[in-house]
């Protein structure tokens, strides 16, 4: 591709009007590791997993659950799809994730974690064991076009609070306010 200077030349001018277009302005995130991704920004999930390390080129992607943890980069990814649509979510798998503010987040664990569990342990204790929660929400599965609808990066959360058990119900920090047009649409959710 390096070679063929007008595709060089067509591809920088398209990135450089998909960058003019963006709708929000991003910003570099404190990850423990070096990570190419910064908050306010659309990643697909495979992006995500590819900037991670997470990503097996020779294998098609299969991870369709709503955490991906990633020892190497000390850090839980939260991917979560705001409206759950009877068709695409089953009754057990409709968690109440919205908005509360722009800094905080009500997110639900799977149905099978409990506080006293590794997996709910590591996410109430992660700043004692020196690991990140990161937080990805997408309003939809789909686009207008039937496409994957991208996660817009909130960034990195501190853990709040949190009630009950299996599932647990979480309330996060954002590190970052959430951008004012994600949070109306965030917290539409909760009504």
């Amino acid at each position: 591709v390096w070679r063929c200077r007008d595709l060089c030349a067509e591809l920088d001018a398209l990135l450089a009007e998909n960058l003019a277009r963006r709708d929000l302005p991003t910003h570099s995130v404190a990850w423990l590791r070096p990570i190419p991704l910064v908050a306010h920004a659309r990643y697909s999930r495979d992006e995500v997993r590819a900037a991670l390390g997470a990503l097996d080129p020779s294998r098609p992607s299969k991870h369709r659950e709503g955490v991906l943890h990633s020892n190497a980069n000390a850090l839980d990814v939260f991917f979560v799809t705001l409206e759950k649509a009877e068709k695409q979510f089953s009754p057990s798998t409709r968690y109440r994730d919205y908005a509360v503010s722009e800094t905080l987040f009500h997110w639900e664990t799977q149905n099978s974690t409990t506080p006293e569990s590794k997996t709910g342990a590591r996410y109430l204790a992660h700043r004692a064991q020196e690991s990140r929660i990161a937080l990805f929400v997408r309003e939809r599965n789909t686009d207008g076009r039937g496409l994957p609808e991208a996660f817009l990066c909130l960034g990195l959360c501190d853990y709040v609070s949190h009630q009950g058990r299996a599932p647990i119900a979480i309330t996060w920090r954002l590190q970052r306010p959430m951008p004012g047009r994600a949070f109306e649409r965030a917290k539409a959710v909760a009504g």
